[in-house]
């Protein structure tokens, strides 16, 4: 080992460049970060070659003074925070002081600008890290940078740049990111010459959503639900993904705190709970969401490239936004799309007789037990009796029934979300009419999320109940987990568990949840210690207990080729819209699709 000494500060700025630059798009995102915090609200961005040849960033902020030009390029140099206390309640985007000088380490990099209220434009050059002398410019204000030949005096680094295509991508992902958050600025995006993205300044809310159209398409729009929510000084608002939009890659997925794009374990858990009784194993859901909270509140100086925050009462908004999340998904019920007025109101809550038992026996399938507000004989009358088709040699057929003439006659407001039973076709799929057109209903998969439901309404109202285990389980755990054991042990009880410490590293369990019979203990009660240790609270019991209930509505719902007459037909519809989550069932899967006249239309060339 040599002696300690101080490294150059060319050497310096290059190692700082490692960690905030890791490709184009990190430059891109550092610069427009800086044309934000200086007020632009129009800032063009051009690129050539993936962003290897040339990155130029022209906005219309408040700009540099010609004096403040070579501290723009020194290291740790801001205007953005002066104390330990500006630290603690950042409120711009960047912060550091580091972008600039790393940037300008590893590129031949120049820089224009024109101070608000000054008459005349500075530019000053740095080369490999040595900053030349400002000199005299022309350039309206604003600021304009442009670095050329990145990671030039770096080949190691220049080698693991990706192909053009694939380094533009990544950049062109990062304006979305931007453009969704601050819809009020006017982006324009360039690649080798070619115009790729011109997004207007949205003033309005309706500006607002023909952006996040423009962004994300308008199927995104269309499948999504508009939130706002705000509690215990957090706000949330923005877009979610309806389950059965999900996708299979994590590929739209946008989370913004205080107007910053981050990529958040906490978040990410929440998010991800708050879907797992919806979602279709495997798929990702969709959202643009933004979470505002005092500054204070959160600290966003724990990565360098600022991907990652650390909030202050982490459990606190992890509730907030599974709670917020969980809610508006529980609320998109089946039919609810339709936007009609006039829904059927919330069907009679489940409530289990004394001698219901959670324990699942297969039985002769009966009829569905659905409660609706009309009784049956009227529903008989409405319809008249339905009839069925000669059935086909494999034993499908459909059944009809006649439509009642209000269903085609009456106003929108006369007949329900979901409509009225027309036919059951292959004794699979339910067809019904609504002011819309036609609606088909996978009458399992229904039957199955109306069944899932009650049975969790009821297992809440009945509580938690727990047995003794004849021989208490010891598991040997980590001194670690066995403190959070001894610290959560209240919490515990509040999940049906009795979980003591019995020894330095090791812990006991003497009673477990009913319902949990059978399942695999040992693994529950280390993920739920281990729930409780890195996010402060566990929803392993619950989950498990759904799988359970799941598998048990999954057993006790209507079959295929169950024979269904109108009225129970018309019942499952009536259940559909007033149960949550009634749009997929227990395993993402949906539940009904909506055919509207024009669609009907086009597939019979109507009008042409």
């Amino acid at each position: 080992m040599s002696r300690i000494r101080s490294l150059p500060p060319e050497l310096v700025n290059q190692i700082a460049a490692g960690e905030v630059i890791e490709r184009p798009a990190s430059v891109v995102k550092e610069l427009v970060e800086n044309s934000l915090d200086a007020g632009a609200r129009r800032i063009e961005i051009d690129i050539e070659q993936g962003g290897a040849r040339l990155i130029r960033i022209r906005d219309d902020g408040g700009g540099i003074d010609a004096e403040d030009l070579p501290l723009a390029v020194a290291a740790h140099a801001t205007s953005k925070i002066a104390s330990f206390d500006d630290l603690e309640r950042v409120g711009t985007l960047g912060f550091r002081g580091e972008a600039l000088p790393s940037i300008a380490s590893v590129s031949r990099f120049a820089l224009t600008s024109r101070a608000r209220g000054t008459e005349a434009a500075w530019r000053i050059e740095v080369d490999g890290g040595r900053p030349r002398a400002p000199a005299p410019a022309q350039h309206p204000q604003g600021t304009n940078v442009e670095v050329r030949d990145l990671f030039y005096n770096l080949p190691a680094r220049r080698k693991f740049l990706r192909a053009e295509r694939t380094e533009f991508g990544h950049i062109d992902e990062l304006v979305k990111s931007i453009a969704l958050a601050r819809a009020p600025v006017e982006l324009r995006l360039s690649h080798n010459g070619k115009p790729v993205r011109l997004l207007h300044a949205a003033r309005t809310e309706g500006d607002e959503t023909r952006r996040i159209s423009d962004v994300l398409g308008e199927e995104f729009l269309a499948n999504s639900l508009r939130i706002e929510h705000e509690a215990a000084g957090l706000r949330l608002r923005g877009w979610v993904g309806l389950p059965t939009a999900s996708r299979s890659q994590a590929d739209q997925q946008y989370f913004h705190v205080n107007g910053r794009l981050v990529r958040d374990r906490l978040v990410a858990h929440a998010v991800r709970q708050a879907y797992a009784d919806v979602l279709y194993h495997g798929r990702h859901p969709s959202f643009v969401l933004f979470l505002e909270l005092d500054p204070a509140l959160v600290d966003v100086n724990v990565h360098p490239a600022k991907h990652e925050v650390r909030f202050r009462e982490g459990r606190l908004v992890h509730d907030f936004l599974y709670r917020t999340l969980d809610d508006a998904l529980g609320g998109a019920r089946a039919g609810s799309a339709a936007n009609l007025p006039g829904a059927a109101a919330a069907a009679p809550a489940f409530a289990p007789s004394a001698s219901t038992s959670y324990g699942y026996s297969p039985q002769r399938q009966g009829g569905l037990g659905l409660g609706v507000r009309e009784p049956l004989a009227e529903y008989a009358a409405l319809f008249g009796e339905s009839r069925a088709l000669p059935q086909a040699s494999g034993g499908a057929g459909l059944a009809i029934g006649n439509a009642p003439a209000s269903a085609a006659n009456a106003d929108a407001q006369d007949i329900p979300p979901l409509g009225f039973a027309l036919a059951q076709l292959h004794g699979i799929y339910v067809l019904a009419e609504n002011a819309h057109g036609l609606v088909l209903v996978d009458m399992h998969a229904a039957h199955e999320r109306i069944t899932y439901e009650k049975l969790k309404t009821a297992q809440e109202g009945s509580g938690i109940r727990s047995q003794m285990l004849l021989v208490p389980l010891t598991l040997a755990v980590s001194e670690r987990e066995a403190g959070v054991v001894e610290e959560q042990a209240a919490r515990f009880a509040e999940l049906g568990f009795d979980v003591a410490r019995s020894g330095p590293q090791s812990v006991a369990v003497r009673r477990i949840p009913v319902l949990l019979d059978g399942a695999d203990v040992a693994r529950l009660v280390r993920d739920v210690i281990a729930d409780f240790a890195v996010h402060g609270q566990s929803r392993r019991v619950e989950e498990s207990g759904n799988e359970i209930l799941s598998t048990m509505a999954c057993h006790g719902s209507v079959r295929a080729n169950r024979r269904l007459s109108l009225p129970e037909m018309n019942a499952l519809l009536r259940e559909m819209e007033a149960t949550e989550r009634s749009g997929q069932c227990n395993h993402g899967r949906p539940t009904w699709v909506q055919l509207g006249i024009s669609e009907l239309d086009r597939l019979f060339l109507r009008g042409r």
